[in-house]
C-alpha cells in the first residue's frame, strides 16, 4: 500500500467515524421503551387517604391536555386518576382513584394556550365548589409564552421567542403578577381548601439553548429568559403554603435533543432517551409517564389529605 493510498484510507475512516458520531450523538433520538421517570413508593397507596369529595382540576396548556401521548389514557392527567390498561407493573394501583374513592376530575387545559388564556379560563370556566369539596389542581403554564411564535413573527408578550432579555423583562414581571392572580383565584374557588401542584418549564435542549438542535432559530437570550420564567414559578410556589412546585425542568434534563451526549452533566446513563414528541414542545408517551410520576410524588409528599386517614404513618412512608 502506497503512502497516498494509506492517507486516503485513514482519511476515509475518519470521515466515516465522524459521520457515525454525528448521527449517534447529535441526530439520533431513540425514545426507548419501558417505564420512565422516578420511582413512586408503594406504601402511600396501600390505604384510602380520605372519603371526602375531592375535585381534581387540570389547568394549563397542551402538556396538561396530553398532546403527544399515545392515547388519552396515557396523558399524565388521566394517569394521575387511573392506570391505563397496559400500565407498567411498578405503577399498578398507584393512582388517585385508588386512595380517593370520591374523586371527580375536570381537565380545563387547552392545547396551544398561554398564561393570559389560563387566567381567563380560571375566571370564566372554573366554578366555585361547595364547602365540603377539597381541590387538587395540577397546572402547567408559561411554556407557550416562551416558545410561541417559534421565531416566525416578531416577539411580543406571551409569544416571546427571539426577544432580548431587555425586551422580555416587563413581560416577565407581568407573568409574575398574572401567575399570582391565577393561583389566588383558583384557591378562592375552593372554600373547603385546595392544593395546587404547579410545574416549572422543561427545556427541550437539555440546558444547552441551541435552537438548531430542536429545529428552531437561534435565540441568544433564550436560556436566561427561560430561567427567569422558572424563577417566577418557584417564587410563586414558595409564597403560598397551598402551592407546591413540581420539578418538571429537572426531571426532563438529559431527555431532550442532547440525550445521547454522554459527556454532558445532564446525561442519564440509565435512560439516555428522548422524552419529547414530534412537535418538539410536548412530551411523548414516556415523557408523560415521567410527568405523572413526578406529580404523584409531590402530591404524596405534600398533601394534607393523607393526614385524614393515618397521620401516624406519614413520617415513615414519605
Amino acid at each position: 500500500m502506497t503512502k497516498r493510498t494509506l492517507v486516503a484510507v485513514v482519511t476515509g475512516m475518519v470521515v466515516v467515524a465522524a459521520m457515525v458520531a454525528t448521527i449517534e450523538f447529535w441526530l439520533r433520538r431513540p425514545v426507548g421503551d419501558g417505564p420512565a421517570g422516578p420511582k413512586v413508593a408503594d406504601a402511600p397507596f396501600d390505604t384510602v387517604w380520605t372519603d371526602r369529595p375531592v375535585q381534581l382540576v387540570g389547568i394549563g396548556d397542551s402538556v396538561t391536555r396530553g398532546l403527544g401521548a399515545r392515547t388519552t389514557a396515557h396523558s399524565y392527567f388521566r394517569r394521575l386518576i387511573e392506570n391505563p390498561p397496559d400500565e407498567w407493573s411498578d405503577m399498578r394501583g398507584k393512582c388517585l382513584s385508588a386512595v380517593l374513592p370520591n374523586l371527580q376530575a375536570t381537565n380545563l387545559a387547552v392545547s396551544g394556550s398561554t398564561s393570559p388564556m389560563h387566567l381567563d379560563v380560571i375566571e370564566n370556566d372554573l366554578p366555585s365548589y361547595p364547602d365540603d369539596v377539597f381541590g387538587l389542581v395540577v397546572m402547567t403554564t408559561g411554556g407557550n409564552d416562551l416558545i410561541h411564535s417559534y421565531g416566525r413573527l416578531p416577539p411580543r408578550e406571551a409569544a416571546m421567542f427571539g426577544s432580548t432579555l431587555q425586551q422580555a423583562l416587563p413581560w416577565i414581571d407581568r407573568f409574575e403578577a398574572r401567575l399570582n392572580q391565577m393561583l389566588q383565584r383558583t384557591i378562592d374557588r375552593f372554600p373547603g381548601g385546595c392544593e395546587i401542584y404547579l410545574a416549572d418549564i422543561y427545556d427541550p435542549t437539555d440546558g444547552v439553548g441551541d435552537g438548531a438542535s430542536v429545529f428552531l432559530p437561534a435565540w441568544p437570550d433564550g436560556l436566561e429568559i427561560h430561567s427567569r420564567y422558572n424563577e417566577v414559578i418557584h417564587r410563586a410556589a414558595d409564597r403560598l403554603a397551598s402551592v407546591h412546585l413540581v420539578p418538571m425542568h429537572k426531571t426532563f434534563l438529559g431527555h431532550g435533543s442532547h440525550c445521547r451526549q454522554f459527556w454532558r452533566s445532564t446525561y442519564d446513563a440509565s435512560d439516555p432517551h428522548y422524552w419529547f414528541w414530534d412537535n418538539i414542545e410536548d412530551p411523548n408517551t414516556r415523557g408523560y409517564d415521567a410527568i405523572r410520576r413526578v406529580f404523584l410524588n409531590e402530591i404524596v409528599r405534600n398533601t394534607n389529605l393523607r393526614m385524614e386517614s393515618n397521620p401516624q404513618s406519614l413520617a415513615t412512608q414519605g
